[in-house]
């Protein structure tokens, strides 16, 4: 018998939950477990709540990646990306990741992660249409505080 194909706009849950066991267990045959867990930060304020900026990644396999990064248009150049950035680092070198990468299609956004020692290994031109797909990675190896020397 041939499995029917079907296409949807919505994922339903059982769906989601069913190819993701699926992958996560053929990925753990090939090369072991992922180690996956969430990471966030973010910046708001302690008074009110109010949202001014956050990232959304995770860790796996050693490596940070950095899904969503979103900064309030009323914060952008005040450094709170970068803080942002080091933040999800410092955790994921805490972790034990060496490396991270991320994607981006927005010229500043790429600025911002040049600037933060991320450095582009693919891009892909018109995606989407008029933009560069930037991929970009970095070593986070040496994100750790030197080890005072003694003598």
């Amino acid at each position: 018998m041939q499995p029917a194909i079907q296409v949807a706009d919505a994922i339903p849950s059982e769906v989601q939950a069913g190819v993701t066991a699926g992958l996560r267990a053929a990925n753990a045959a090939l090369v072991g477990p992922s180690g996956y867990v969430a990471l966030a930060t973010w910046a708001s304020d302690s008074a009110d709540g109010m949202l001014f900026g956050g990232l959304i990644g995770y860790t796996a396999w050693g490596w940070l990646y950095i899904e969503r990064l979103w900064v309030a248009e009323a914060q952008r150049g005040t450094g709170l990306g970068g803080r942002l950035i080091a933040a999800a680092e410092t955790e994921a070198v805490r972790r034990g990741c060496q490396n991270a990468w991320i994607d981006t299609f927005n010229p500043a956004a790429l600025r911002l992660y040049l600037s933060r020692g991320y450095l582009v290994f693919g891009a892909l031109p018109d995606f989407p249409p008029g933009h560069t797909r930037s991929f970009l990675h970095k070593s986070l190896k040496y994100n750790r505080l030197p080890r005072a020397r003694s003598g």
